[in-house]
């Protein structure tokens, strides 16, 4: 039992399943009965069975089938919790912030009322109950029940999975019925705090932070109050010294309008510090109300490219600052999202800056994220490019559905507009885009359902509520068609999927899947002008694997191992065949995938920040999983980062030496991504694998800063046995290279003869590490997935040496045992 003070969580439930109906029958209002199964709210009924027994882990084995009995029950929640004795005028609320999906909330019995979207609170006013103890239960119905009868909007194709789950007709998160990347657990309970708050009948319910507009030595910044009542509201604005720099005094709703001298400015990671404000709103008779802001500027350029007519630029400027935005995409972090630590969002946004990433995209069919995930980016110094929850397919138009949408937008955006890391609002994921490829595909024009919402619902919530926020309709948007090269984002699903480019308003070409049409080498057909989602799939590691999997599935072709893979069309042979060739084992499809993967982003890294400013943006497809699975991700289920995580943090890195390539002509490129000029020596050389140079050339630059510039050309023709590598004489680049046939052809060192030194310093393992000739994709592994590198998944030359400083997650030490180092050659030799 559960007793409540002002603002006191109620976390300790029981949770008891029933057939629909027949929990009323056996009094689960009143907590009756037995087999009921201890929880915590916010919490997950899938974690509160697997913890008592009943269900096996649908993450591990072939289980994920096994769990298909928990989205047709009826599941209860209860409470024993002690309602407060309210002062004179004192208000009482129960209030739930997340209640996934359908559910009544009954108290002793009576229903206080019921919720309908898993993207709002439910607050309930208690405070004519009376004081002490009282039964506290929640029903969950069985999602697709309650939208069985209702008429669902299709596409004549992509309509599978939609139709089966009814997702669309439900605000609830539309990953969770299975995706390409997911498995299909549909969630339901509690996952969101629930508390019991006192309060008075002034309120301040909200404060939104805006920074107008920057000048020399002066920030100009605006707070809205929304406050209940007319008493007075007084505004401080305290740095992080804990100093007011702003303050000033209102009655009731409204705006205030400072002036900060000498603001301290959010940056993102890459460009500079992240210093946060604590805005406090207190009024007399209400507790008071902080909460932590940044002062920046963020807008999006749109205006015309003159060097490429025809076309706008789509890029973010921040501060003043157009920046390249260098990211990834964001999925839920488990399908279990009410059981997420902290501390595991806390890791995955640590990795993402560690990655040289900017900016985070939190893809539209999954969640509104927690408050630690934007905590963290504020933290952090990563933009949030924020959709809004709808994604791949049409929606309903009703008027209860779009009142419900509305109500969701206003709480969500009242919610997250004050953040510094806030840069964008989004409409939607692939929805305009989706529909315009079927009707390319079907030769017929058709409206799109739920384009209400985003031409007018969301718009008209934002106007009112943040319209300091950029707001684009959908990803992709933007140009004389969705996904058109000519103006704002694309998605570029022709490496991977096979989907037809759109250099200008109709898409040119038939859907590929022939190896040489969805080879990763096309991204450099991509003329984009910012590229929210680009990728290839690769294998965890083979521990994570292990982990997960039943030993008998360990192999490839097996049924367990392909329900790891939710992207049903075998994709990965097509990326492989012209890359590293075919796989005969598991462990080589996990070293081939990776690789491939890795040289795939590389590549399309590279080509897009060569283009900056035309393009000025590259987001990944995708950071994270939401379980063990073969995805496009670039740190698997368990915390293990992928080759392409590596790939990805050096073709980020703030200033990128990179070549392009076409038959034998190759340039060499300087990418500068910082505030400053960087000046310094490029050393290019034709190398051989077997050690040597076959000639050198030496490259003085100077890229001004926040652009890029060819400083060499050349020539270099197809050759298996060397390639061009180019190094920084000072360091201001990591060394690159370009290999001048496919990694299947070269003649490399079947035993490179590595050498290991390995030493301990303050817990830390050092190990160095050197080849006698050429070594490709030099991986260090563990079982323990916690181990981190501070460098993996790299080339060593003849001769050269690398030292890896290894540690834990937690702190702790590292066996020197714990670590296997091997390289690609020694996979090629199986």
């Amino acid at each position: 039992m559960a007793a409540a003070t002002e603002g006191q969580r109620i976390s300790d439930w029981r949770i008891r399943d029933f057939a629909p109906g027949d929990g009323i029958v056996a009094n689960a209002v009143a907590g009756a009965g037995t087999d009921w199964l201890p929880i915590t709210a916010p919490g997950d009924t899938y974690v509160a069975l697997i913890a008592a027994g009943r269900l096996e882990d649908p993450y591990a084995a072939r289980n994920e089938a096994k769990a298909a009995w928990v989205r047709d029950r009826e599941w209860w929640w209860h409470a024993r919790i002690t309602l407060p004795a309210p002062t004179i005028g004192e208000i009482v609320e129960l209030v739930f912030d997340g209640l996934d999906t359908f559910a009544d909330v009954y108290l002793d019995g009576a229903i206080l009322g019921r919720s309908y979207n898993m993207f709002r609170s439910w607050r309930f006013d208690v405070t004519a109950l009376s004081p002490g103890e009282h039964d506290l239960a929640l029903c969950f119905h069985p999602s697709v029940d309650m939208v069985s009868g209702d008429p669902i909007p299709v596409w004549p194709t992509f309509t599978d999975r939609v139709t089966a789950s009814r997702r669309t007709l439900m605000r609830k998160a539309q990953f969770g019925w299975g995706w390409d990347w997911g498995p299909d657990l549909p969630t339901v309970g509690i996952w969101g705090p629930v508390r019991l708050t006192q309060r008075s009948p002034t309120q301040i319910r909200s404060a939104n932070f805006s920074t107008l507009a920057i000048e020399e030595d002066l920030a100009r910044v605006e707070v809205h109050l929304d406050a209940q009542g007319d008493g007075e509201l007084r505004v401080d604005l305290i740095d992080a010294a804990g100093t007011s720099v702003a303050s000033g005094v209102r009655h009731g709703s409204g705006k205030l309008s400072f002036e900060v001298a000498n603001p301290q400015l959010w940056w993102t990671a890459d460009l500079g510090e992240q210093p946060l404000y604590t805005l406090i709103v207190r009024t007399a008779d209400a507790p008071e109300f902080r909460e932590q802001v940044g002062i920046r500027t963020i807008a999006i350029d749109q205006s015309p490219d003159p060097d490429e007519p025809g076309t706008t630029f789509f890029r973010f400027v921040l501060n003043g600052v157009p920046i390249f935005a260098k990211g990834a995409n964001w999925v839920p972090a488990s399908s279990f999202v009410g059981a997420i630590p902290d501390d595991a969002y806390r890791d995955l946004l640590t990795r993402a800056v560690d990655a040289n990433m900017n900016m985070i995209r939190v893809w539209g069919g999954g969640i509104y994220e927690h408050d630690v995930f934007y905590d963290e980016c504020d933290r952090l110094g990563l933009l949030v490019w924020q959709d809004f929850m709808f994604a791949c397919a049409p929606y309903p138009e009703e008027k209860a559905f779009l009142d419900n949408i509305r109500a969701e937008a206003a709480e969500q955006v009242d919610r997250l507009r004050h953040r510094a890391c806030l840069a964008l609002w989004c409409g939607n994921n692939e929805n305009q885009a989706i529909q315009f490829f079927v009707d390319y595909a079907t030769e017929q024009t058709t409206p799109l359902g739920g384009l209400v919402i985003y031409d007018e619902v969301l718009p008209e919530v934002l106007a009112t509520l943040d319209p300091h926020t950029p707001y684009w309709p959908s990803s992709p948007w933007g140009g004389p068609s969705p996904n058109s090269m000519r103006g704002g984002d694309v998605h570029n699903w022709t490496v991977w999927h096979g989907t037809p480019l759109v250099p200008d308003t109709d898409a040119v070409g038939d859907f590929e899947s022939a190896p040489e049409g969805v080879a990763f080498t096309r991204y450099a057909e991509d003329m984009a002008r910012f590229v929210s989602e680009f990728g290839l799939q690769g294998a965890p590691d083979i521990g994570t694997l292990r982990r997960w999997m039943a030993p008998e599935d360990l192999e490839l072709g097996s049924a367990g191992f392909l329900e790891r893979i939710k992207d049903k069309a075998d994709k990965a042979t097509a990326m492989m065949l012209p890359v590293t060739g075919m796989p005969q084992t598991l462990e080589q499809f996990v070293d081939f995938t990776m690789l491939a993967q890795a040289e795939g982003l590389k590549f399309g890294i590279e080509h897009y920040r060569r283009r900056k400013p035309h393009c000025s943006g590259a987001l990944i497809w995708q950071h994270n999983d939401c379980w063990p699975c073969v995805s496009w991700s670039l740190i698997d289920y368990d915390g293990v980062a992928k080759s392409s995580w590596y790939a990805t943090a050096r073709a980020f890195s703030p200033v990128l030496a990179s070549f392009r390539k076409e038959g034998d002509k190759v340039e060499l490129w300087i990418t500068n991504d910082t505030l400053a000029a960087v000046e310094d020596v490029a050393r290019v050389a034709l190398t051989r694998f077997h050690g040597g140079e076959v000639w050198h050339d030496s490259v003085a630059f100077d890229v001004p800063a926040n652009a890029g510039v060819c400083i060499w050309r050349g020539r270099a023709e197809h050759a298996n046995d060397c390639l061009l590598t180019v190094r920084s004489n000072a360091h201001v680049f990591p060394a690159n290279r370009v290999l001048l046939a496919p990694i299947k052809d070269l003649e490399l060192d079947p035993e490179p003869s590595l050498q290991v030194q390995r030493s301990s310093e303050d817990g830390i393992l050092l190990l160095t590490i050197a080849a006698d000739s050429y070594g490709l994709a030099v991986h260090l592994r563990s079982d323990d997935p916690a181990i981190r590198y501070d460098t993996n998944h790299f080339d060593l030359a003849a001769g050269e040496q690398c030292v890896v400083r290894v540690t834990r997650r937690d702190g702790g030490p590292v066996s020197p045992e714990a670590v296997e180092i091997r390289c690609f050659n020694m996979t090629l030799d199986k």
